[in-house]
């Protein structure tokens, strides 16, 4: 059984950057997809960026890409480097596991991590 603890998290200034890690215990296969979700208060849980585990192609919201990169750290640990951070990237976010293949919908993911705050002052 899959589980998952994101550390990283914290508060920082618009513009900066923060990096956050998803550790992974249990085997991870290569047609599954590790994927980054963030859930603002009072808003649904989105859809920030994935990555097919074998391939490591990666997939991006439209609100992040060009600021946002999801990679693999060692052989079961993900990461999620963000840099331009502004106020509206302020959210608890969570890595989760889709073990069927890519999906941008988080009720696809079937494995999740208890989250990690995420906070950018203007």
């Amino acid at each position: 059984q899959v589980q998952l603890v994101e550390s990283g998290g914290g508060l920082v200034m618009a513009g900066g950057s923060l990096r956050l890690s998803c550790a992974a215990s249990g085997r991870i296969y290569s047609s599954h997809v590790m994927g980054w979700f963030r859930q603002a208060p009072g808003k649904e849980r989105e859809f920030v960026a994935a990555m097919r585990w074998g391939r490591q192609s990666t997939y991006y919201s439209d609100s992040v890409k060009g600021r946002f990169t999801i990679g693999r750290d060692g052989a079961q640990n993900t990461y999620l480097q963000m840099n331009d951070l502004k106020p509206d990237d302020t959210a608890i976010y969570y890595c989760a596991l889709d073990r069927v293949g890519l999906n941008y919908n988080a009720d696809q993911y079937d494995v999740w991590g208890q989250g990690t705050q995420v906070t950018v002052s203007s």
